[in-house]
């Protein structure tokens, strides 16, 4: 009896399977991020407000820059394993189905990049970005820096902060510019 052996064609499936698994995951645990984000913004705000004190909200931006990182770092995979799957997994694909029917693989990871409201869609969600994980700790800080009665260290550490979360915004913005 024949050895039946693995093809090329059904390893390269069962590659698409995985890295599309492994972008589904990354998609929902960035889209969670975005929640997670709002409660804590929600929590220290509340509770700086009921404690009446306003340097609790430098807990803001060390807890906006690590959740917006991380934010950044996942989008960016998702992005990168859309672009693996179109550019290199899908011709490969295609190539071993070559019949000269023009098959095209994948179809929808090539379509939804040409949806003519994708570029209004890109700068909603980067301003959606950019005011969760950057405007409303900036916004603490200036109610923190508002504040008399901080000492030399507060006052230090509120500058690094914004220093953090202005780089962050950097990096938000050149994400999604290479998106």
């Amino acid at each position: 009896m024949p050895e039946q052996g693995v093809t090329v064609g059904q390893l390269l499936l069962a590659e698409y399977q995985s890295v599309k698994d492994e972008q589904k995951a990354r998609i929902g645990f960035r889209d969670n991020l975005l929640y997670v984000t709002l409660a804590v913004v929600a929590a220290v705000i509340a509770a700086a407000a009921q404690a009446n004190q306003p340097s609790m909200l430098l807990a803001l931006p060390p807890v906006c820059v690590v959740l917006g990182w991380t934010y950044v770092v996942n989008d960016e995979k998702i992005t990168a394993i859309g672009l693996y799957v179109r550019d290199s997994l899908g011709p490969r694909l295609a190539a071993l189905a070559a019949d000269g029917s023009g098959f095209t693989t994948f179809g929808w990871e090539a379509s939804h990049g040409r949806d003519t409201r994708r570029r209004s869609r890109k700068a909603v969600q980067l301003a959606v970005d950019l005011t969760a994980f950057c405007a409303v700790p900036l916004a603490a800080l200036v109610v923190f820096w508002a504040q008399d009665g901080h000492g030399r260290l507060m006052a230090v550490l509120s500058v690094l902060e914004a220093l953090a979360v202005a780089g962050l915004a950097s990096q938000v913005v050149r994400f999604a510019r290479a998106a």
